[in-house]
């Protein structure tokens, strides 16, 4: 099998160590919201914007309604809008509001607050195409959920898809992307740490549990994950959960794998690791698509470490071979 090769590169320090947050990208911006420096308890509800050209941080001067702070959130950008939704709270409640947030006017707007879309929830995972946001499976109130959501920017309106069954368990932290017009559900923790892939395809309306070969990743979840091209590319993540749950660290991962959707199969990159570009095992990181050079990539930001610390770097991976 052909070697593929990636590199990190380090683009300084954030605002603050932190975990369970969330990170997005609008033109050459990075937007950062929530998370957690101790376990379980929010940092703040400012939003910090990264400039990727001169790599500086400010805090957005927001008007309107403002998201209270939150941990296990996910953020996600259509246009030059970028889209919030749920988490967890101070007290531990999940949340279920749909926020968005214009670049243009730095004015949030809250859209919904769960009459007519997904439930409350936390440490889901979101994505977003050209039109649509989607949700899907996370923490719920009740246990851990396997359902897919999409948003319509346009019609303003949120669009239930038919559930996976039970070959897709309820799972929190999995990998989300939308590749060839199809949704990626990969891996997760559902009481376990998982490794199966399932596809949805939006236009047939149907689930399909995906057989893949090749240097397949070991079972995680809290992974960072993106899609580029025709490949999911995730990065790190929990292979081992601590005993002691999310007030401890587990088993990270700091490697790099694609998986592609044409062949379904998986490949290991070489990605320097060991160097100090390389942002080493870690999990629960902010992550988002980015670019470097032209070239489109995955820009993760903090993190938990091995020893449960929070981390505060920046880093961004671009392949060479897609």
């Amino acid at each position: 099998m052909a070697e593929v090769k990636g590199k990190w590169v380090k683009n300084g320090t954030g605002p603050g160590a932190r975990s369970s947050h969330a990170i997005t990208i609008v033109g050459q911006k990075a937007y950062v919201f929530g998370g957690e420096f101790t376990p379980r308890v929010p940092v703040d509800n400012k939003l910090y914007v990264f400039d990727l050209n001169n790599l500086t941080w400010s805090v957005a001067d927001v008007t309107g309604d403002v998201p209270p702070p939150r941990v296990g959130v996910t953020m996600a950008t259509v246009s030059e809008t970028i889209y919030v939704f749920g988490g967890r709270d101070s007290a531990h409640k999940e949340l279920d509001e749909l926020y968005s947030f214009d670049t243009c006017t730095n004015k949030w707007v809250l859209l919904s607050n769960g009459d007519s879309g997904p439930a409350h929830r936390s440490y889901h995972s979101m994505t977003a195409d050209d039109r649509h946001v989607y949700v899907f499976g996370g923490c719920g109130v009740s246990g851990r959920l396997n359902d897919l959501w999409a948003y319509d920017v346009a019609c303003q309106k949120w669009i239930k898809y038919p559930t996976p069954g039970d070959s897709c368990k309820g799972r929190g932290g999995p990998g989300l992307a939308v590749v060839q017009g199809k949704i990626w559900v990969v891996y997760g923790f559902s009481g376990v740490e998982m490794d199966d892939v399932h596809c949805f395809d939006p236009v047939q309306g149907q689930w399909s549990q995906v057989e893949t070969s090749g240097e397949k990743p070991t079972a995680r979840s809290v992974f960072s994950t993106v899609g580029i091209g025709k490949c999911i590319i995730i990065y790190g993540g929990e292979v081992d959960p601590s005993d002691l749950g999310h007030l401890g660290a587990g088993k990270f991962s700091g490697e790099v794998y694609s998986l592609d959707a044409d062949t379904l199969v998986w490949k290991k990159w070489e990605d320097e690791r060991g160097l100090e570009t390389h942002p080493g095992p870690r999990g629960w990181c902010a992550f988002s698509s980015g670019v470097r050079d032209g070239q489109l990539g995955l820009l993760v930001y903090g993190g938990n470490s091995p020893s449960n610390d929070r981390l505060d770097d920046i880093f961004i991976f671009t392949p060479s071979v897609a």
